[in-house]
């Protein structure tokens, strides 16, 4: 039944042919009902011609389409026209596994990230008792992010009869479809046996064995061959592709491949959790091989065995410093694509509050759920986020988010009960908040016009910084607070730090590359926070008042901890974090993707267009960050050195970046030449740039306990000179090289003189949230971003100086909606001909863990 465009399906309007093949045709729709596209797949009248065998695939499809987990396809909708089912199911944008793997083997890493996706989707399929029965490549789809989803569950209960004589293939198909098919079978299939969960176990380690090795597990010239070589024939060794496959790996995928159900791996869970734990021995690609060390691999069988034999694993896998314990218990709560900002217990314990942006949607929303329930109930609160619940059960929520750049951010704080009513606004331009332990006073971090503060109660300052603050949490006893302190505006590195009344500071914990997340322990004898060390994922770990670190637990991606049950349950994010990069260059249609490793931040664009400066600050990056140069046009990046990049000179031949350890500016070349030390001060150092000229560099800084203000100095190294009174800052020098325009606490805009020569002058035409990107080489105009209601869209405007008069010179928005927390930073050529843009990625599962210690 072909479709043209325009055609309708109940609601659903036709837009265009997606694909067709045996199972049917697949198109892009519209619902304009929820302005969303979709995918319509129309099944052939055939398969309906039994009436009970369309039964069972409806009833099924119902089954799936209850799931909601964010590696199987999201099927929204079922119906019937004209004799023929079809499926309404979620729009998908990448590529079939079977694609991917037509390019190529995939490293190691990467099918260990895939087959745990696929494990973790044919766990909650089997846990409700849904059976795939026809896993292939196929029906595995990788999107562009990376994401697995599962496609087709239902469809061979409509293709395939049930029961103990069921033919579970039909020879009248093409040999090669048959083979495709048939390569992936489990032995009871082949017999035509009744096939449970335990054949998708099968056909999994088929796949994973293929994405390992780039050939298939078992394959013949004829498909009577193939099934005679599933029935008695043995997967070649792993080991025959010389390509370094750890012997646990190797053992993963040879017990989902036993020819007896009984002796296979009994669940998907169990396969996902074994191939976790193996992935956080090899987190990159660059040590696949480490675990096939004689000593690692004696280990990896040891813990095999008493996996099987006593059920539970050392707590050395997770933990440092305790001998055993039984492994953690984790429970997901949610299921959808997106990012969670923040989450909270109630105070009964078995509900949990959480904001979240799901599936593209631009603002944080608040939900409810309970623990054991799939599905999440919205509060009806948009553009909102919990920050904390009281001992009384009622909620701190901050009201509309406005990004400040990075991690930073304000909002309106007010006070809601969870039971209803409406929010009661208390302060403006609140980071984080928490309750004292009897619900009576808050504790919140606070943005002001040149600094962070530490109240608690509000109105009391325990601490202030010109950096900023965040997770501000009130101890169980109500006298201390735990906080985080960051440097660097934006930059999620920082200390963790302990204030009481008295305002006499601790510092538990200095400088940890990604600290995001903290939390008290119930009886107040630990600080719980999740951070980054040594350049790797996020992991949990616990400090306590004296400073004593260790770590609780690791687990391959990163987690974010958000707070205590009051019997130890934790309640953690898993994540996936991504910080990625466009660049936009004139005549080409499209933007083009120069990301180069997980958290790309581009810093400064050449004024030909033809280089971007981008520092990595993730696990790519390491601990102390690294700095590269590139070529718009997508070249592979050229290393410059470790640190925080900050400014490219005119001519290109040099970098300023900061490094990390002593704070200090350094001189990096881009080609031959010597690495310099630029800056021998006392001063923190912020973003940079040079003059036109390249005689002199202006950047922001700040001088211990002083506020942040602008300096100059020689570009061949000097002592810097304060340019803008203290609260003052900007780095966007005019043409000629003489003046600095700046922004004051107030938000008016001036053009400082660099060399003190004159007074600042107003800009009057550039409003308090127009976020200058660069100064345009006629000298008047500038290229600005303009404040938007929602953290995908950036429009950036030409502003005359001299007339006021605005023009949109670009509106951008990521490819990929999901899980973006916000765009930029943005970079402009003087002739506005070259762009490149940054995006934030965060894809997360709010789960709760029972068991740790």
């Amino acid at each position: 039944m072909a479709l043209n465009a325009g055609a309708k399906l109940g609601p659903y309007e036709i837009q265009s042919p997606l694909g067709a093949g045996g199972m049917g045709e697949v198109y892009r729709a519209r619902d304009p009902r929820l302005g969303r596209d979709v995918a319509i797949k129309v099944l052939p009248v055939s398969f309906t011609a039994d009436a009970e065998r369309l039964r069972r695939f409806e009833q099924e499809a119902r089954a799936v389409a209850a799931l909601n987990h964010p590696n199987i396809l999201a099927i929204y909708d079922i119906g019937t026209r004209e004799g023929a089912p079809f499926i309404i199911s979620e729009l998908l944008e990448g590529e079939t596994l079977r694609a991917r793997l037509s390019s190529g083997v995939l490293p190691v890493r990467k099918a260990i990230e895939y087959a745990v996706q696929m494990a973790q989707g044919l766990s909650a399929a089997h846990e409700k008792g849904i059976v795939h029965r026809d896993l292939k490549p196929e029906n595995i789809f990788v999107t562009r992010d990376g994401r697995i989803k599962i496609l087709d569950f239902g469809l061979a209960k409509l293709t395939q009869p049930e029961g103990d004589h069921a033919e579970t293939i039909t020879h009248q198909t093409e040999a090669g479809v048959v083979l495709g098919t048939v390569g992936y079978m489990s032995p009871e299939q082949v017999r035509g046996k009744p096939a449970d969960h335990r054949s998708d176990l099968f056909s999994f380690g088929a796949i994973l064995y293929e994405m390992l090795s780039g050939r298939r597990a078992f394959h013949g010239e004829t498909s009577a061959d193939t099934m005679s070589a599933i029935l008695r024939g043995e997967a070649p060794g792993l080991a025959e592709t010389n390509r370094g496959i750890a012997p646990g790996l190797q053992q993963i995928v040879q017990h989902c491949l036993e020819k007896n159900p009984e002796e296979r791996f009994q669940s998907a869970h169990d396969i996902a959790f074994d191939l976790q734990l193996l992935s956080g021995q090899t987190p990159s690609s660059a040590r696949e091989s480490a675990i096939s060390e004689p000593g690692l691999r004696k280990w990896w069988l040891w813990v095999a065995v008493a996996a099987a034999t006593i059920g539970i694993f050392l707590a050395g896998y997770f933990t440092r410093g305790r001998s055993s314990a039984p492994s953690p218990k984790f429970r997901q709560l949610t299921f959808q694509r997106g990012s969670i900002q923040s989450a909270a217990f109630a105070p009964d314990g078995q509900t949990v509050i959480y904001s979240a942006m799901w599936n593209g949607k631009p603002t944080p929303e608040i939900f409810s759920t309970r623990i054991g329930d799939l599905l999440s109930r919205p509060l009806q609160l948009d553009d909102s986020q919990v920050a904390d619940i009281s001992s009384s059960g009622e909620m701190a929520i901050l009201e509309h988010w406005r990004s400040l750049g990075g991690w930073t951010g304000r909002a309106m704080l007010a006070r809601m009960a969870i039971s209803g009513g409406a929010p009661r606004e208390v302060l403006d331009d609140v980071q984080s908040a928490s309750w004292s332990p009897d619900g009576s006073n808050l504790a919140i971090a606070r943005h002001t016009s040149t600094s962070y503060r530490l109240e608690y109660p509000i109105g009391k300052v325990l601490y202030e910084t010109p950096g900023w603050l965040d997770y501000v949490r009130v101890s169980p006893n109500g006298k201390q607070v735990a906080f985080i302190d960051h440097p660097v505006l934006g930059d999620s590195r920082g200390s963790l730090m302990m204030v009481g009344s008295d305002k006499k500071l601790n510092v538990l914990s200095p400088d940890w590359s990604d600290l995001v997340g903290l939390a008290w322990s119930p009886n107040g004898d630990e600080v719980w926070f999740t951070a980054s060390e040594s350049g790797i994922n996020r992991a949990l770990f616990a400090v306590t008042p004296s400073g004593r670190v260790r770590t609780v637990l690791r687990v391959p991606g990163s987690l974010t901890i958000h707070g205590f049950a009051r019997d130890s349950r934790v309640l953690l994010n898993s994540d996936s974090y991504r910080r990625g990069t466009l660049a936009h260059r004139e005549g080409e249609k499209s933007d083009h993707d120069l990301t180069w490793f997980d958290w790309t931040r581009a810093v400064d664009l050449s004024r030909d267009g033809q280089w971007v400066l981008f520092d990595e600050e993730g696990e790519g990056g390491g601990h102390d960050y690294t700095v590269y140069i590139r070529k718009t046009d997508g070249s592979p990046a050229i290393l410059v050195g470790p640190g925080r990049a900050v400014a490219l000179s005119p001519d290109g031949k040099w970098v300023i970046a900061e490094d990390i350890k002593t704070r200090q500016f350094v001189l990096y070349p881009t080609g031959a030449g010597e690495q310099k030390q630029l800056t021998h001060d006392s001063l923190v150092h912020g973003s940079g740039r040079w003059t036109p000229d390249g005689k002199w560099i202006v950047f922001d800084g700040f001088e211990p306990n002083k506020k942040p203000r602008t300096w100059i100095m020689p570009a061949e190294g000097g002592d810097p000179k304060p340019v803008t009174p203290e609260g003052i800052l900007g780095d966007q020098v005019t043409p000629d090289g003489e003046r600095v325009l700046v922004k004051d606490p107030e938000g008016k805009y001036f053009l400082s003189p660099l060399h003190g020569n004159g007074s600042p002058t107003a800009v009057s035409t550039l409003k308090t949230d127009d976020g200058v990107i660069a100064l345009a080489a006629d000298g008047h105009t500038v290229f600005a971003r303009e404040a938007v209601q929602n953290a995908w869209t950036m429009r950036l405007v030409s502003i005359d100086l001299s007339t006021g008069k605005r023009q949109l010179f670009k509106e951008i928005e990521p490819p990929d909606r999901a899980g973006v927390l916000a765009l930029g930073p943005v970079q402009i050529t003087p002739d506005g001909k070259t762009y490149v843009f940054g995006f934030t990625r965060r894809l997360s599962d709010l789960h709760v863990v029972e068991g740790l210690r």
